[in-house]
């Protein structure tokens, strides 16, 4: 059998404070999405996370969605909605202190609340969305079931 392509995921920090694990914790995320999403890698592909603060996610959220608020996480797809997963995928960022707050005030881990969310910025990158209730419940199915897989409570419970 031969091998997949590579998949890579590039961690940039652009803030301080983030538990230097996260670029594995990541990774596994993300792969994890992949692999529970069934989409396969078909030619060399990248992903980039950007661990940033509330500042920096405030303003890329006002200049990509008009909205002047930070937020937990933004994806920035590069390829068509559930198109062929190659070339330059696209873009996650999170926010550090949203993160944390909303951690805190769900109380999860700062590492199981991370893992969601990477795995839902991940699923935005390959098409997937929430705005309409149909196809939220099945990005929220998704997520659920592949947080499962990394023995992660369902984030929608309760």
């Amino acid at each position: 059998m031969p091998a997949l392509p590579p998949l890579e995921i590039a961690v940039i920090r652009n803030a301080e404070g983030w538990p230097d694990h996260f670029d594995a914790l990541a990774e596994k995320a993300v792969l994890a999405a992949l692999a529970g999403a069934k989409a396969k890698v078909k030619g060399a592909a990248e992903i980039s996370v950007l661990l940033t603060d509330d500042a920096e996610q405030r303003e890329l959220n006002g200049q990509w969605r008009g909205k002047d608020a930070s937020t937990n996480v933004l994806s920035f797809p590069q390829i068509e909605p559930f198109g062929p997963v190659m070339g330059i995928l696209g873009d996650i960022t999170l926010a550090r202190e949203t993160v944390e707050r909303e951690a805190l005030d769900l109380g999860k881990s700062l590492d199981d609340h991370f893992t969601h969310l990477m795995v839902h910025g991940f699923l935005h990158i390959l098409g997937y969305d929430h705005i309409v209730e149909d196809e939220a419940l099945q990005m929220e199915g998704l997520e659920t079931q592949i947080l499962a897989g990394l023995g992660i409570d369902d984030p929608y419970a309760d």
